[in-house]
């Protein structure tokens, strides 16, 4: 089985997926600093293992680390070994862990967040329109960030003012280009930050998730303070990244197909549609790290090894067309059925699923209809992504807004 590299600079995400899947359902994989794991690159097979009690999330499963191969500089450690939380445990550790964050996050309670995400909206379309005309505007960070920021900040009862060092944080914790010497220090860093926000929580509660979680383990539910410190994290990590990259990718996926952009303007096309099938062929997700075998398991005609780490290339099975039928590399707002699985599948199922749906619901809208002369400022093909082996992340949008509301300048 020939290894396939992972670019640290995400240079070609298209070509490198294509390569995964052209590899078969298991393929094996170097992630930058030369560790070595298998990828699951087709739809079948991912919800197959996503579900399979055999692979499991303990990193101690792990050869490599076992091994003592897996240097606490590596660049990824973050996400391969983040401390304890439900993205590190099984069973009913992770049921124990999930239930509290999936109740504050069912459908029904997130649609009660709509009224605020809509008012943040027009405040930040409000600043968009105040902007000098005529000049290119970074759309990701004058609007696809602080709108899921500020959302899930508010959510966990995380202040404003954090908001500059947490973005400073997970720019360098998310990156492969984050010098080795500086990994340690970032690591620390973030632990100190969100444990001064739960400190913080714990002396002055809120009506925030942070503050319910205290509670609950302050009632019984027996959370430890690096649990808690560890889910804050997780949550504000995931809960911003992947809506950011959401919102971007749609608008450079309409702006590159402008007939279907037209129909969905014109009402012909839903919302809804255009935001599962960006999932779906250009997901926020690209890579997930990680899970570890417990034992030999056969995937397709190869075998994934016992303690082998494995990674889920949502990337590539976004396009299979096995799955997707000979269009799966096509971009169709109209597709369906669309059965995708970019934010996950069984009891790993990403929980903020439904208010990464709902932000986008909202936002790209009121974007579109303040906003219908946008357009790119730059061809498609300068846009770059940043060097994130697991996000799908431009380094900015720049676009030209035109007339608000299409009216004259």
């Amino acid at each position: 089985m020939t290894r396939i590299a992972l670019d640290p600079f995400v240079r070609d995400l298209d070509g490198e997926s294509a390569a995964l899947r052209a590899a078969g359902p298991l393929a094996e994989v170097e992630l930058p600093g030369g560790v070595h794991v298998y990828a699951v690159t087709r739809h079948a097979e991912a919800r197959a293992l996503l579900t399979d009690s055999r692979v499991v999330k303990d990193i101690n499963v792990w050869n490599a680390w076992r091994r003592g191969e897996i240097p606490m500089d590596w660049p990824l450690i973050g996400l391969a070994n983040p401390g304890r939380s439900m993205l590190t445990v099984d069973g009913a550790d992770h049921r124990r862990l999930r239930t509290l964050v999936a109740q504050a996050l069912t459908v029904k309670r997130v649609e009660r967040l709509r009224a605020g995400i809509e008012a943040l909206t027009n405040a930040s379309l409000e600043k968009l329109a105040a902007l000098p005309a005529g000049q290119p505007v970074d759309l990701k960070a004058e609007f696809a960030y602080p709108l899921p920021m500020n959302v899930i900040s508010e959510l966990m009862g995380v202040d404003a003012a954090d908001h500059p060092r947490l973005k400073e944080l997970f720019e360098k914790f998310f990156s492969t280009q984050t010098p080795p010497e500086e990994v340690p220090q970032m690591m620390a860093d973030l632990g100190t930050l969100f444990t001064k926000i739960v400190d913080g929580k714990r002396a002055n509660p809120g009506d925030d998730l942070t503050s319910a979680l205290i509670a609950a383990s302050e009632n019984g539910d027996h959370l430890t303070d690096e649990e808690i410190v560890n889910t804050l994290q997780l949550i504000i990590a995931a809960g911003h990244e992947t809506t950011i990259s959401l919102i971007v990718n749609v608008v450079e996926a309409l702006q590159t197909h402008p007939e279907q952009r037209k129909k969905v303007l014109n009402g012909e096309i839903g919302w809804d549609g255009v935001i599962e099938e960006t999932l779906r062929w250009n997901t926020p997700t690209s890579h997930v790290l990680i899970r570890f075998a417990t034992e030999d398991i056969e995937v397709g005609d190869k075998i994934l090894p016992k303690g082998e780490g494995l990674i889920i290339s949502f990337g590539a099975l976004g396009r299979d067309e096995e799955q997707y039928g000979p269009t799966a590399g096509e971009f169709d707002a109209a597709r369906t059925p669309n059965r995708h699985i970019a934010f996950g599948h069984g009891p790993h199922v990403c929980p903020g699923a439904a208010l990464s749906r709902l932000e986008a619901g909202i936002a790209l809208p009121a974007l579109y209809e303040r906003f219908p002369e946008l357009d790119l400022a730059v061809p498609a093909s300068e846009l770059r992504n940043k060097p994130i082996v697991t996000q799908n992340d431009l380094h900015e949008l720049p676009v030209e807004l035109g007339c608000p509301f299409g009216g004259d300048a």
